[in-house]
């Protein structure tokens, strides 16, 4: 019987081909099992995925990358593909979802912001476009840039040291949350590969991967 979850890694990464042939519940089942039974095999490490073999709608991906993370001590950073259009879908999902969000609880801001410009919200805010440098965006909750974020952005302007900043493409002239602000060498340098996501952690402003289900970062915007 042919298996429907076939792991393969390498130096650059690792990458899953998953049978077209099982139900999409099935086969999230097949992964997270796959995983688990491997979980000692690949011990605690960060790595690249790429999925190959079936199509998958965005959502039904990073199902499949909470499957593995939720099985295994592997961190997901970020989702490879000879497919132009994954990051277009990403995207799109994205900002479908975050505009869903923020018409109940928060506000949006669609375009970009340009050098000069200055962004504040009573609540949190999502930035459809990219932040450039010297412009700068305040907000009392979370701040999302779906675009590059080279300017200032500086959230929980109100003491809400829970508030978090998220660019897909982080690389900020300034970070601050609530009254922490983030220590970088080199101001405006690209804080890692992908989404990022910064948070206050121990007095500190620490900047990392979106990883998992990234979508899941902004139920309490």
């Amino acid at each position: 019987m042919q298996s429907s979850v076939v792991i393969k890694g390498s130096k650059a990464g690792m990458t899953v081909i998953l049978n077209p042939e099982p139900s999409f519940e099935k086969l999230v089942e097949d992964v997270g099992k796959k995983f688990r039974e491997s979980a000692k095999f690949w011990g605690a490490v960060q790595m690249t995925l790429t999925l190959e073999g079936r199509r998958l709608l965005p959502e039904e991906e990073l199902r499949i990358v909470d499957a593995i993370t939720e099985n295994s001590q592997i961190e997901i950073l970020c989702l490879l593909d000879t497919n132009a259009n994954r990051i277009a879908r990403c995207e799109k999902a994205l900002t479908e979802r975050l505009m869903e969000l923020t018409s109940r609880t928060g506000q949006f801001y669609r375009g970009n912001l340009e050098r000069g410009s200055i962004l504040e919200s009573e609540a949190s805010i999502v930035v459809i476009g990219d932040v450039e440098r010297g412009a700068r965006v305040t907000a009392k909750g979370n701040v999302v840039i779906l675009g590059e974020l080279s300017g200032s952005v500086h959230a929980g302007a109100a003491g809400n040291y829970d508030a978090v900043i998220s660019a897909l493409v982080m690389s900020p002239t300034s970070l601050r949350i609530a009254n922490i602000p983030c220590e970088t060498k080199d101001r405006g340098r690209r804080l890692g590969r992908g989404p990022m996501i910064a948070s206050a952690q121990d007095g500190t402003v620490a900047v990392r991967p979106i990883k998992k289900s990234f979508l899941n970062y902004f139920n309490f915007i």
